[in-house]
């Protein structure tokens, strides 16, 4: 696999290689990344990620994955560094996991609605926050 080799592995999420990355790798890596990205009720995600070998044999972990993606509004970047293939998609995927539910529950954080407006009116005094109507707080 050269590094200019791209294939989709959810409909906006491309998954590239780098180094002598093999098929069953990338295959691992497009079902679990679809996985996280598919989830229902995540907002729409797009980007990239990269998985690389490092041509250097006496590194003791020499396969990486790199995510940055876009989830609804919210960016996600990831990084993950392991021994195996195998084992840097499972970490890639528990990371990307953890963040997009981070950047989905900011997301819904963003579109609290207000609280409604005073409708007491005129000489009627706005209570305390936290305390409810009361007898007193109103003129006969």
């Amino acid at each position: 696999m050269t590094s200019n080799d791209t294939q989709a592995a959810a409909p906006t999420v491309l998954l590239r290689s780098e180094g002598e990355v093999d098929e069953e790798t990338l295959s691992y890596a497009r079902t679990k990344i679809d996985a996280v990205v598919g989830r229902p009720g995540l907002p729409a995600a797009s980007g990239k990620v990269r998985i690389t070998r490092a041509a250097a044999h006496h590194a003791d972990r020499p396969w990486t994955a790199t995510a940055a993606l876009h989830v609804g509004r919210r960016e996600v970047v990831v990084l993950a560094e392991e021994a195996t293939g195998r084992e840097v998609v499972d970490q890639l995927q528990d990371r990307l996991r953890r963040q997009i539910d981070k950047a989905a529950r900011a997301g819904h954080d963003d579109h609290r609605t207000a609280a409604p407006p005073w409708r007491g009116g005129p000489g009627i005094p706005r209570p305390a926050e936290g305390s409810g109507p009361t007898a007193d707080s109103h003129p006969a």
